[in-house]
């Protein structure tokens, strides 16, 4: 591909010989000659001036850099573009199994493939180009939208809801049991799960990922939202739109996640509580109370800056207490003194 018809594409502004070819898109350390990176950040220029980059994406144009350059509003999310237009996932429309089990109960909309060995239950509702990778299970009434992408052995139970163009990558369960039970007499009673789960349009989950259904009502993932590796969600969460929950995080029973929050890696959510919008949590961050908007780390989760603080206190301590130690000597030796 040409790079002025690159430029053309993105929206952007070609500065270079619009006739380069481009073979190829890469990041600034593996960039080969030929190939298109990007600079979202300055401390990176000499890095990409010594890199072989044919040609770079920049927000701005870059004197020093002293090679093509294509400007465009966001360098990052045009180079991620370029990715999806460079290596295309083959997806392959291949219809309906003979070796799948699909229901005649079941509605199938046009263009949609399942694979080997899928599952797809009475009353489940398939929608147009949607692909069922081989080893998926779709339980009663399970209703999935347009355009979306199941990966092998994913699990949608009963009734389950989710929208237009998901992801959701291998191994991942939706509407599986919410953890509830009630003690008597000396055992545990199980509270039965009868909610569902419901899943906006343009979601993406990771794999091994696990939403369980309400109690009663609907546990809730908003639209936009992407949701990371290895990520448990309980009973009756509600999160908001476009939120980004990292890999390994647990969120409690019927906490409230809003819009455009940010959870770090491991960082852990009790039940009942509610997060602001456009919250950030730092990795391995131990929330223990409502938080409202702005940024927070450690456990119990304070706001950053004072979690900063506190850090840096906490790698004096040994230094504090040998002091205070020196300090307590010499207070007890001018006590004892004649």
């Amino acid at each position: 591909m040409k790079l002025g018809e690159i430029a053309t594409r993105l929206g952007g502004e070609a500065k270079g010989d619009p006739e380069t070819d481009i073979l190829g898109v890469a990041g600034i350390h593996d960039v080969e000659e030929g190939e298109i990176t990007f600079l979202s950040d300055r401390r990176l220029i000499e890095a990409c001036a010594r890199s072989k980059a044919s040609c770079v994406l920049v927000g701005e144009f870059i004197p020093e850099l002293r090679k093509p350059q294509i400007i465009v509003k966001n360098p990052q999310l045009a180079f991620a573009e370029l990715l999806a237009l460079f290596h295309r996932k083959p997806v392959k429309r291949t219809g309906i199994s003979t070796l799948a089990s699909v229901s005649a109960r079941a509605t199938i909309g046009p263009d949609v493939s399942v694979g080997p060995f899928a599952y797809i239950a009475d009353g489940a509702v398939i929608g147009r180009n949607t692909v069922i990778s081989p080893g998926v299970f779709i339980g009663d009434d399970a209703v999935i939208g347009d355009d979306c992408i199941i990966y092998p052995h994913v699990t949608v139970r009963e009734k389950a809801k989710i929208g237009n163009r998901v992801i959701i990558h291998a191994g991942s369960v939706i509407g599986s049991d919410g953890f509830g039970y009630v003690l008597e007499d000396g055992r545990h009673h199980k509270i039965p799960q009868v909610g569902g789960v419901v899943i906006g349009d343009d979601v993406e989950i990771g794999a091994n990922v696990t939403i369980d259904r309400a109690t009663t009502g609907d546990t809730i993932i908003g639209s936009g939202t992407k949701i990371d590796n290895l990520v448990q969600i309980a009973h009756n969460v509600k999160i908001g739109e476009s939120s980004i929950i990292v890999a390994q995080v647990g969120i409690a029973g019927s906490s409230e996640i809003g819009n455009f929050v940010v959870l770090g890696g491991q960082v852990g959510v009790p039940d009942h509580v509610r997060i602001s919008d456009g919250t950030m949590v730092g990795a391995q961050s131990g929330v223990l109370g409502d938080l409202d908007k702005g940024i927070y780390s450690g456990s119990p989760a304070i706001p950053h800056r004072d979690f900063l603080k506190a850090a840096a206190l906490f790698a004096r301590l040994p230094e504090i207490n040998k002091r205070l130690r020196e300090l307590e000597a010499k207070i007890k030796s001018l006590e004892e003194a004649p």
